[in-house]
């Protein structure tokens, strides 16, 4: 098991826009705030979702990508807003394919030291199991799984 470091420096937020991904991302806003950590917020477009969506609602999957994708902002905004509020330095990162398989390539890509998902996070979770899950198996650094 890896160890938290003493001062983190970066940590990754994935959101998904459920309540309970906001919830865990305002925390870890907070829990953050005391270590000055700069945050990484991310929303992933789920590729094999929006081609579910395309075909149940007759449109196409670039317009249900670019509908999730709109969505994926206004979460990533909003949690943006709260970062500046705490004093942080943030960026956002929209991600389109398997959310598991991004949230952690983009964990290494950033050199997060820690990665803050809630318990359950993800569309797709029924399907192949929990995204949180996935990202706890595969992630380069330690996961703080809020419940």
């Amino acid at each position: 098991m890896t160890a938290l470091p003493n001062e983190l420096r970066h940590v990754l937020i994935p959101t998904d826009g459920t309540q309970s991904s906001i919830t865990a991302g305002e925390l870890a806003l907070k829990w953050s705030s005391m270590h000055l950590a700069h945050i990484t917020f991310v929303y992933v477009v789920d590729t094999a979702v929006a081609r579910s969506m395309a075909i149940a609602s007759r449109k196409t999957e670039q317009h249900m990508r670019e509908e999730l994708e709109l969505n994926g902002q206004h979460y990533l905004d909003y949690l943006m807003s709260k970062a500046e509020e705490a004093g942080l330095t943030s960026a956002k990162v929209i991600r389109h394919g398997v959310p598991y398989v991004e949230i952690a390539n983009l964990a290494r890509e950033v050199g997060a030291e820690l990665i803050v998902i809630a318990q359950n996070s993800g569309t797709r979770q029924h399907l192949i199991g929990s995204v949180t899950q996935r990202v706890i198996e595969i992630a380069p650094c330690p996961v703080l799984v809020f419940k």
